[in-house]
């Protein structure tokens, strides 16, 4: 598994911090995504069912009713991001946990995405009050994760709304404490059952302290 050589270039401009380590994905976890999701591409002439865990084949052209494929979702989703200040607004209770947390532990977003709406992500974050940190990433998560914890082997937590994320992240990180949160918990309906070291958090008021104690704030 390799590293993405401009994920690798962000962390080294990070400050040296030995607090212990808690990593965020961003859709659905501190943005909201599959909720706007939606109202952008109707705006757009397309709609979104969700009949499984993923966009690709879920996607069709209102007016004639095509399933779009990945490179037209890909180009929709580009599309998105580049609006997101529009549409995306922050997930229920994330600001209020993430700052209980940030006094005691280094907090990083991690999120995967075209590096390229990397400024755009950043300005929408610091206009929403959320000044933490961010790294895209365009390959896996895990090894950027082993990467941003360092070899001092600080405590480690990881919260994604994707399960292969979190295994991505075991794979790098033996030890580390897995979160699985998502925005819309009736999309976990899609997924198979997660595996049995990795903590399933229904939202962010159950998040907080479990977290606080993994990481032995």
């Amino acid at each position: 598994m390799s590293d993405d050589p401009e994920t690798a270039r962000q962390i080294a401009e990070l400050a040296a911090d030995d607090r212990p380590l808690l990593i965020l994905d961003v859709d659905d976890v501190v943005l909201e995504f599959i909720r706007p999701f939606p109202h952008f591409l109707k705006s757009r002439g397309f709609g979104l069912t969700l009949a499984s865990f993923r966009l690709t084949g879920n996607i069709a052209e209102t007016a004639s009713g095509r399933l779009i494929e990945q490179p037209e979702v890909t180009a929709l989703l580009g599309d998105f991001f580049d609006a997101q200040a529009d549409w995306q607004s922050v997930t229920d209770g994330a600001e209020q946990a993430l700052a209980s947390l940030g006094d005691r532990a280094e907090i990083v977003l991690l999120t995967a995405m075209p590096h390229r709406h990397r400024a755009a992500r950043r300005a929408h974050l610091d206009a929403l009050g959320l000044p933490y940190p961010l790294l895209t990433t365009e390959m896996a998560k895990g090894p950027a994760v082993a990467k941003l914890r360092g070899k001092k082997g600080r405590p480690v937590a990881f919260v994604d709304d994707q399960p292969a994320n979190l295994i991505s992240a075991r794979n790098s990180v033996a030890d580390a404490h897995l979160f699985h949160l998502m925005a819309d918990n009736s999309l976990r309906a899609y997924l198979p059952p997660m595996p049995d070291d990795i903590v399933s958090v229904e939202d962010w008021r159950e998040a907080a302290p479990k977290i606080a104690s993994a990481l032995g704030l």
